[in-house]
């Protein structure tokens, strides 16, 4: 039976295009801030480390609150919209200023002042903003070969926006002056770069109204629910936990990447070698991002494509470290690229993945509760990444690392090989093992089937 189409293409499009919003945050901050605040404002590694991981702990109770707010919002722009596109406009101030640290202040102010703004921006606007686009793969359309391509077109724009980013901010501070003042306005430049992205997605795409989201099924999806009975529904769904994992080991993955920042100066002695290999990274992603929802078809479903491209990238990643200690920069390059290409798959479905296991809360216990499943997007995003930064901070400081120093120990150049080399060989080897037990997909064809 051939499932209805909702979306053309202009919609799909304009869907992932929220994706530069998303990273224009997202990236920026991941790779850019710590360095930022170590050898441009003068901050110790360590604190910020801690304060980043302190600032984590409101994120889980913020992503559960926007994800059961989303659900219960009711207006004639929908339940996630709203959310997505005034949520932005708090990411973007938030941004900027997190790259506006008072250079006359005191460092305990400074210390004070990063940890509101940060927290701010990851715990109330990122957080709405982010769970909100997230949970319009589920409210936009029905159809899962869309939800796929949704997917897939969103983290073309996201894996596209980091690959800029990453490639170009350097060099735009340095042709600014360098210093604290370029940071500023690259920031800005950023800031307005997502709001006009992300309004421009947000106003693309229009959910489907309750009655056709729940068109043919019998159980009542609208029941009204607590805070606790959400979180409850979610951590009965084994999948959802699973997923939350995923987005974790994901997040904490590309937050040890992004301290190649670090061994691109102090070990290979180029920082302007970060783009070179962000070019080297990326784009194999985008390309295997547009054959996904191919290959999804072709291997009827997600779960064997996600294992086998999880075991390239291990295998990937190896090579990477072994071409890292001959000191062979060209090779790096190609099997950081054939690494990427596996993380690919599960970057492109990894939206429908989540679809799938909302759908199978509302299978066994007869409520959608979208917005909130959603939230573990939210959640695993910025902890792993805020986590992933904040131990990164710590094992550098606790190795020696001194900021702006001419030389390092050799005690912190071995971390920064350990943080670039080792920990995403181990880290996707974890992930691998988690998609094994990850067959959603199966479980909701039985479910349905049951009900026949």
């Amino acid at each position: 039976m051939t499932e209805k189409k909702y979306l053309n293409w202009f919609n799909k499009i304009g869907y992932g295009s929220g994706d530069i919003a998303g990273n224009v945050v997202f990236t920026f901050l991941s790779t850019f801030m710590m360095f930022y605040l170590t050898d441009t404002v003068g901050m110790n590694v360590g604190i910020v480390g801690t304060l980043m991981a302190v600032s984590k702990l409101f994120d889980g109770v913020t992503d559960l609150f926007f994800g059961s707010l989303i659900d219960k919002t009711h207006t004639k722009m929908g339940k996630a919209r709203p959310w997505m596109i005034y949520g932005f406009i708090g990411c973007a101030v938030c941004l900027a200023a997190i790259f506006m640290v008072p250079e006359s202040w005191g460092q305990t102010a400074q210390y004070a002042y990063f940890f509101i703004t940060y927290t701010l921006l990851n715990a109330v606007f990122y957080t709405a903003n982010n769970i909100a686009y997230a949970s319009l793969t589920a409210l936009i359309t029905k159809n899962s070969a869309e939800r796929v391509q949704l997917g897939s077109i969103r983290f073309m724009f996201a894996f596209g926006t980091a690959m800029v980013i990453q490639a170009v901010t350097l060099g735009i501070v340095k042709a600014l002056g360098g210093g604290a003042e370029a940071w500023k306005l690259v920031a800005i430049g950023y800031a307005l770069i997502g709001l006009i992205s992300n309004t421009i997605s947000g106003l693309s795409v229009k959910e489907l109204s309750s009655e056709e989201l729940n068109e043919g099924d019998e159980q009542s999806s609208e029941e009204k629910y607590t805070l606790v009975e959400g979180a409850k529904l979610l951590f009965s769904n084994k999948y959802y936990v699973m997923i939350c994992g995923v987005y974790l080991l994901v997040q904490l993955c590309i937050a040890t990447l992004n301290m190649g920042v670090y061994y691109m100066k102090y070990i290979l002695g180029d920082e302007s070698l970060l783009g070179t290999f962000s070019l080297a990274m990326n784009i194999p992603v985008i390309i295997g991002l547009i054959i996904t929802p191919w290959l999804v078809d072709k291997m009827r479903g997600m779960y064997k494509l996600n294992i086998i491209g999880y075991c390239i990238a291990v295998a990937g990643r190896i090579l990477v470290m072994i071409a890292g200690y001959m000191g062979n920069i060209p090779m790096m390059l190609l099997f950081s690229g054939f690494a990427a290409m596996g993380i690919s798959p599960l970057s492109g479905d990894l939206s429908a993945l989540v679809a799938s296991c909302s759908e199978y809360t509302y299978l066994t216990k007869g409520k959608r509760i979208d917005g909130t499943m959603y939230s573990c997007s939210s959640f695993g995003t910025k902890v792993g990444a805020g986590i992933g930064t904040a131990v990164s901070g710590w094992l550098l400081a606790a190795a020696g690392f001194v900021e702006n120093a001419a030389v390092q120990s050799a005690s912190a150049l071995d971390m920064m090989r350990f943080l670039y080399l080792w920990a995403p060989i181990i880290l996707y080897a974890l992930m691998a093992l988690l998609l094994t037990r990850l067959d959603v997909e199966k479980a909701n064809e039985k479910l349905i089937a049951e009900k026949v």
